[in-house]
């Protein structure tokens, strides 16, 4: 090397080799001139404290803050070889992809398989939706990382293992083990590549991997999201149509058998529930699992509804289990045998409801306990002309004499027809008794005695309460009063 002369730059204590630059006058270089290791020709020359080379890159600094613009045009050209080195990286592994998606499966099942839940996925769908995956990340790479958090094919790859049942858990090791067979791929590929670049297409890489992981899960509980709305639909439709009789159908009541997970046979119970919003409180067919009790709930109309399957389980013990988890007032059916007949137990248990006041909470009757609201309930226009017939006088009175009135024969036919027995009960002396007794006959035209007089009445006085034959106390004579 020559001694440099007069005005020469000073001697770089880490030379490299000469390079070649036609044109680079764009950064302060004369056309022709010649870069060489410490020395600079034709023109000023520019102090310079060092030049290094990364894997052939040079790195220059300034020195004196002086150099801003020397070797940009090097820099581009070198940036520019990078570029195509990344790029045969890529290419390289696009080549590969058929020994990169064994090699994915492999680790799926290899690397944590108790991780790995692909039962549900036959073997081709796997390796095809894993060349797909590994076909997608490098193109995304290639393309600088794109819109990776919308990308359709891992949309479309978590939508279809929703579908198939595959654990989103699982899903999300595959990308991250697909991930890292194309980095190292990709570092296999990648040659002399410089140090900054690798860094660059790493976290291209990851960033690609996160947002089709992203992608991944937004598209997966979409699509699960669906398939429990339609398995609801579903379900909800079968139990439609178990309340609406179809289980006297053999296949259908094996259907239904299967897909509810209650027997086809054996002995049930219906339940029929109201209340202001949710007459039972969460949990509920958990909590009668804990007994022992499968269970089937289901919102219909106004009511909700529970299917019971008893099993060896005695039917009494049920009401009681029932009853803390009541918030507003339940019935249940008589024992009913198989899914055959839930329809008629749910119109028994429903029948059972109706004679509940609407006030009523925390409460739990069979219709066993119910009979003679039942029955008046079955027969309404029965019930009001029985209610004219008994009642109707005593209805024509000023409303609070005919709530005294009523009251009190009430309270005397339960008390055994005692007057004495009434009045404790009703904190008045037994000549008050009497004298309203008296009053009520004159009214009924008829004196108050005889066992089936006071069935009549009692019947009466039920379907009065039951019915709500007086709301408007007007239209009594309709009732048939004669």
């Amino acid at each position: 090397m020559e001694t440099p002369g007069p005005g020469s730059c000073s001697v770089i204590p880490r030379p490299f080799h000469a390079v070649e630059r036609p044109a680079v006058d764009q950064v302060g270089f004369s056309p022709g001139t010649k870069v060489r290791g410490g020395e600079c020709s034709e023109g000023e020359c520019h102090s310079l404290s060092a030049v290094t080379v990364v894997r052939g890159r040079p790195a220059v600094s300034a020195g004196r803050g002086r150099l801003r613009r020397t070797v940009a045009g090097v820099a581009d050209s070198d940036h520019s070889g990078s570029a195509t080195s990344s790029a045969k990286s890529v290419a390289l592994c696009h080549g590969d992809i058929p020994v990169l998606a064994d090699e994915l499966i492999a680790a799926i099942f290899t690397d944590n398989p108790e991780w790995t839940d692909y039962s549900a996925v036959a073997r081709a769908d796997l390796r095809d939706g894993c060349r797909q995956f590994l076909t997608r990340v490098l193109d995304l790479v290639e393309a600088g990382g794109g819109d990776a958090e919308c990308d359709d094919v891992a949309a479309a790859i978590g939508a279809h293992r929703a579908v198939q049942g595959v654990p989103l858990e699982a899903m999300l090791r595959t990308f991250r083990l697909g991930g890292r067979i194309i980095w190292e791929a990709l570092l296999d590929r990648a040659g002399a590549l410089p140090a900054a670049d690798l860094r660059e297409m790493g976290t291209t890489m990851w960033a690609v991997i996160d947002g089709m992981s992203s992608s991944l899960v937004t598209s997966y509980r979409g699509a699960e999201l669906d398939r429990v709305r339609r398995d609801e639909r579903r379900r909800h439709a079968l139990i439609e149509d178990v309340l609406a009789g179809r289980g006297r159908d053999a296949r259908f009541a094996q259907r239904a058998s299967r897909e509810l997970n209650i027997p086809v046979t054996g002995d049930y119970l219906v339940v029929a529930a109201r209340g202001d919003v949710h007459p039972l409180r969460l949990g509920t067919e958990t909590a009668l699992a804990a007994h022992g009790y499968r269970s089937v709930w289901h919102d219909h109309g106004d009511h909700t509804v529970g299917i019971v399957a008893l099993e060896q389980l005695a039917p009494e013990h049920l009401s009681t289990v029932l009853t803390p988890l009541v918030r507003g007032r339940a019935a249940l059916s008589p024992t009913i045998t198989g899914i055959a007949d839930i329809d008629t137990g749910h119109t028994l248990a429903t029948l059972a409801l109706d004679t509940l006041a609407d006030d009523a909470r925390g409460v739990v009757v069979s219709l066993h306990d119910r009979y003679p609201e039942a029955l008046i309930l079955r027969s309404p226009d029965l019930a009001q002309l029985l209610v004219g017939r008994l009642l109707g006088p005593v209805l024509d009175l000023p409303a609070k004499d005919a709530d005294l009135m009523l009251t009190t024969l009430r309270v005397w036919l339960a008390e055994g027809c005692s007057a004495a027995h009434a009045a404790s009960v009703l904190h008045c002396h037994r000549n008050t008794v009497l004298n309203r007794l008296q009053r009520i006959a004159t009214l009924l035209g008829r004196p108050l005695d005889g066992q089936r007089f006071h069935l009549e009445l009692s019947l009466a006085l039920l379907a009065h309460t039951v019915v709500d034959s007086a709301t408007d106390r007007t239209e009594a004579p309709a009732y048939g009063r004669t």
